[in-house]
């Protein structure tokens, strides 16, 4: 399982060109916003509408819609950030997955989203960061503990984590929904990587997707109504793996569950889609396709 995150840290040396894009839900029109000759990942839009915030060679990053520009935000000592972030729900700070000095480990940190010193949340590690309770209060990871990855929460202001899941094999992604009753996250447990859904307490866990590809990172929109998630063919990638490079789909269902439509076909994986990225008003997605370099 040590191989589960390890890209993360390897992401920067990745010889790609990254195109930051919005695709329409409803129409699946894609737009380009930007082309990066440098590694980008994992766009969250923020809650106002007008930025979208992406880590790059270790740094978080703000990029203004409208006038296309991008802005390092301070995090201070934490600049070996991976694409593991997420804003909280007000939009007043942001909270990151940091690879640390002293182990090369990931651990969760929050600070100002305009800028400011990181206050460290989980200080065991690994821990990579997915989801923020709707209400401010709790953080949702996915972390490595006695050689086994599972869902943990823990206070926002930091504290003592629970565990919520405890299955052999991945379980990865947590994400809380918009009126916070439910996480959804993906898992390996049944064989092939699928999405899945839990009560906030870690009761009552149930399959969501059944297909035969590997879904991964499930992302609900702000009205509660949509999943989209990011799949790979089945043989293409080992199950509990989400590498970069790869031919993938963005797919999107009912948050009731059902049957899946493809939005996005796209050259990417690692790095396209591991964080929430819906437009406030729940019509648009934001993600990262990626050109390798001549």
């Amino acid at each position: 399982m040590n191989t589960l995150k390890e890209e993360n840290q390897g992401a920067e040396d990745r010889n790609v060109i990254s195109l930051l894009e919005i695709v329409d839900v409803e129409t699946g029109e894609r737009t380009e916003l930007a082309q990066f000759d440098s590694l980008i990942e994992a766009p969250n839009w923020t809650r106002d509408g007008k930025r979208l915030i992406y880590n790059s060679l270790g740094r978080i990053v703000s990029f203004d819609i409208a006038t296309k520009k991008s802005t390092v935000i301070d995090s201070g000592y934490a600049n070996h950030c991976n694409n593991d972030h997420v804003l909280s729900p007000d939009n007043s700070h942001v909270a990151v997955s940091h690879h640390t000095l002293e182990d090369g480990l990931s651990r969760i940190y929050v600070l100002p989203l305009e800028g400011g010193n990181p206050s460290l949340i989980t200080p065991i590690a690994p821990s990579y960061l997915h989801g923020w309770s709707p209400d401010g209060s709790t953080l949702a990871y996915c972390a490595e503990r006695n050689g086994q990855y599972d869902i943990y929460t823990i206070p926002a202001a930091g504290g003592v984590e629970s565990q919520l899941t405890n299955t052999p094999g991945l379980d990865d992604g947590p994400e809380y929904s918009p009126d916070g009753r439910h996480i959804w996250f993906n898992s390996v447990r049944t064989g092939l990587m699928q999405v899945w859904r839990m009560n906030a307490d870690g009761s009552e866990q149930g399959q969501m997707t059944f297909d035969e590809s590997n879904n991964w990172f499930p992302h609900v929109s702000p009205d509660g109504e949509t999943v989209a998630y990011i799949s790979y063919q089945k043989g293409d990638v080992a199950p509990g793996d989400h590498p970069a490079n790869k031919h993938v789909e963005i797919r999107a269902m009912s948050s009731k569950g059902g049957e899946f439509r493809t939005l996005v076909q796209l050259f990417g994986g690692q790095g396209t889609l591991n964080v929430n990225s819906w437009s406030p008003d729940s019509k648009q997605l934001a993600f990262v396709s990626y050109r390798l370099k001549d």
